[in-house]
């Protein structure tokens, strides 16, 4: 409502209006719902709010690294029960978007198989954080092996965009498995709008996975990144082409996203497009645009053939391109 005779001055030619506003904006989530099948009683139960999912990520990394990513006042020797009550909270938070999520594909709120289910994955997530948290060891290391800018490994958890990325894309990448795509989603897209670097929650990325300044990079649905990889900015690992189906719209599901073996450096502004797979130990240099799969210990390099690795040594400064 308007606070000051300015306000109400500035709002009154509109309050004639008001009445039609309201109801052409309902005809229109109206004609949205029946058009997707929704149910007029759904409404009142929801589906997850990105500020629910958003506050219970915030609490999960914090309480993964709660020295660096908690509160000030943390220290050892009360980190233990911080880590406990925050762990607590953050998985109440989580389960209430799961009951959402699982109440969306069932359309009912009160189904006994929203709660049971929600629970269930709930409790496979919350038994695979340490996991999680050994996994994300080994990409804070590679990012600091990886850029000799970085004077600590607590640099890099403190500053770097691509270890909140890669937090986000574990919780999320978990969570998907489990059978919630949804709250992954959300999670995903959170990294992706703090970062730049949207990495698709179904993408399977190994340990030991460092994106160096990371604005820009894409990564797909069906992707699949071997152990201790390296990648630059802007650099995308996309589908070629889409099936469609006999309308015209595009087919879900396939595998149309590239394989990436163990140990290999993509540099910025790199693209590779398809089902295809990049060697294990492989170089591809900058703003590359490749098509087709490579062998084992290949250079590609803009405007040049395909090269060989003869010392197996595939750290090649040479090659970076905005490193």
């Amino acid at each position: 409502m308007p606070t000051n005779r300015t306000e109400r001055r500035a709002t009154a030619p509109f309050q004639a209006h008001y009445d039609d506003i309201l109801r052409r904006l309902k005809q229109g989530r109206e004609a949205w719902r029946n058009a997707h099948h929704a149910h007029v009683e759904y409404g009142a139960f929801g589906f997850p709010a990105r500020i629910s999912v958003e506050r219970a990520i915030n609490m999960l990394s914090a309480a993964l690294f709660p020295l660096r990513l908690g509160p000030p006042e943390l220290n050892p020797s009360n980190e233990d029960a911080w880590v406990e009550a925050t762990l607590e909270t953050a998985l109440s938070l989580l389960g209430a978007q799961l009951r959402l999520e699982i109440g969306y594909s069932y359309r009912d709120s009160h189904d006994d198989r929203v709660a049971l289910e929600a629970e269930a994955i709930l409790a496979r997530f919350a038994e695979g954080l340490p996991d999680i948290r050994a996994t994300l060891d080994t990409d804070v290391e590679a990012a600091y092996r990886g850029d000799p800018a970085a004077r600590s490994v607590d640099e890099v958890l403190l500053c770097y965009p691509c270890v909140i990325a890669v937090i986000h894309h574990r919780i999320a990448h978990a969570l998907h498995l489990l059978g919630a795509p949804l709250v992954a989603r959300i999670i995903a897209e959170i990294a992706h709008s703090r970062t730049g670097i949207d990495i698709h929650p179904s993408a399977t990325i190994g340990g030991g996975f460092f994106i160096d300044h990371g604005t820009g990079v894409v990564i797909g649905e069906t992707a699949i990144i071997g152990q201790n990889v390296r990648i630059y900015q802007m650099v995308t690992l996309g589908a070629r082409s889409f099936k469609t189906d006999e309308s015209g719209a595009l087919a879900r599901g396939g595998q149309c996203h590239p394989i990436v073996e163990d140990d290999v450096i993509i540099y910025a502004g790199a693209t590779i497009l398809g089902r295809v797979t990049i060697g294990q130990g492989s170089i591809i240099g900058g703003n590359v645009w490749l098509t087709h799969s490579i062998p084992p210990l290949s250079v590609v390099q803009q405007g040049h053939a395909l090269l060989r690795i003869e010392s197996g040594d595939v750290d090649d400064p040479a090659l970076a391109v905005g490193g």
